[in-house]
């Protein structure tokens, strides 16, 4: 489909806001590579040869057994011998000397009269995952040429858990923006259009609503369901709906006796095309206007469920977590200032960009 005129003026003010630009830019940056977590940080390797074929433990499970080994577990693929297992094309001597053994294959290249296929592993560029590491003398670490960010009290690497936990909180956050957004919007739009009963009994309705301890249902949930990181999600839309609820709602009531909407009534257009194809564009300068709010907004309550306890399961890498960490390790003060310029930097880029969609969208800049 063709970019219309309109479009074309909302996306020229959106590139000429430097700030909000270069925000979208790094954003999508760290948000993209984040996507791919796995391959950046990992205690596992990308890719994997063994006697000719290649593997993806990154993505797929190898028992041990696969690459020669004696047990049908999950292959450790930091052990010495299961390194030497695979480099060495499975000779059984790797369990008991793994250098020596290596060398010989190396030296010799023969195993029994026959050739070794020599196999090998390709490592992601952070050999870490964000769950405990087991060869850390003490927790939580330093940072340190191994660790760059440290370790936390419980020995897992604080850069590793940066980086999946940004990949949580963003897909956490889209996910409970957009769709609460859709649901508070199709409502405030229903009640301003239509006005008179309709709107009464749904703020009655909003005001019961609103009032309803999010915090008590959220325990009561996770204590009979068990914390899961969908049932958060479902929980934070059903409380997060309401936010744009009340601004369109007062668009639709301005709007709904415009002359633009009388002479389609008039026309016989439906309502519902009167609502959300004449009405609601109108509206949406308001509405992004509350958007950068709605969105800090469900960061920070996963960030602060996770600091409370009642957010994702402790296993789970939270940055919420992070700073109930450096909280109660002050003599670690890695940890404070990792979750303080995770949270700032995170939250700074998306307040610009959605400060330069709102400037886009505005008519007074739009049609100048």
């Amino acid at each position: 489909m063709a970019m219309t005129e309109l479009n074309r003026r909302r996306l020229r003010n959106f590139r000429r806001n430097k700030r909000a630009f270069w925000s979208l830019v790094v954003f999508t940056v760290l948000f993209v590579a984040s996507l791919f977590a796995e391959l950046i940080a990992n205690d596992k390797p990308v890719l994997v040869s063994y006697k000719g074929e290649l593997h993806f433990p990154v993505y797929r499970f190898y028992p041990e057994t696969a690459f020669g080994g004696d047990f049908g577990t999950e292959a450790i693929y930091t052990d010495p011998g299961v390194q030497c297992l695979i480099r060495t094309g499975g000779r059984e001597e790797c369990w008991d000397d793994p250098e020596a053994t290596e060398r010989e294959a190396r030296e010799t290249g023969q195993v029994a009269g026959e050739a070794v296929e020599r196999g090998w592993m390709l490592w992601p560029p952070i050999p870490y995952h964000y769950r405990t590491i087991n060869n850390v003398g003490t927790a939580p670490s330093a940072p340190d040429a191994a660790h760059w960010l440290g370790t936390d009290d419980t020995a897992r690497d604080v850069l590793a858990r940066v980086i999946y936990g940004f990949r949580l909180s963003i897909m956490f956050t889209l996910i409970v923006t957009v769709v609460a957004s859709l649901l508070g919007i199709a409502a405030g739009a229903v009640q301003g259009y239509f006005g008179g009963r309709t709107d009464l009994v749904f703020q009655r309705l909003l005001e019961i609503w609103g009032s309803t301890p999010s915090l008590y249902v959220i325990i009561i949930l996770f204590a009979i369901l068990g914390r899961s990181f969908w049932l958060l999600v479902f929980v934070s839309i059903l409380f997060g709906w309401p936010a744009l609820v009340g601004v369109v709602r007062a668009e639709f009531l301005r709007a709904r006796n415009f002359e633009y909407v009388r002479a389609a009534r008039a026309l016989g257009v439906s309502d519902r095309v009167i609502m959300f194809r004449h009405i609601l564009p109108n509206a949406m300068v308001a509405t992004l206007t509350m958007l950068p709010f709605v969105v800090t907004g469900t960061i920070s309550s996963l960030a602060a469920l996770d600091y409370l306890g009642y957010g994702l399961p402790s296993s789970a890498p939270s940055l919420g977590e992070l700073a109930l960490q450096a909280k109660q390790n002050l003599q670690a003060p890695w940890l404070g200032f990792t979750a303080f310029f995770s949270f700032a930097i995170m939250l700074s880029l998306l307040v610009f960009i959605f400060e330069g969609v709102r400037d886009a969208f505005d008519p007074r800049k739009t049609f100048r």
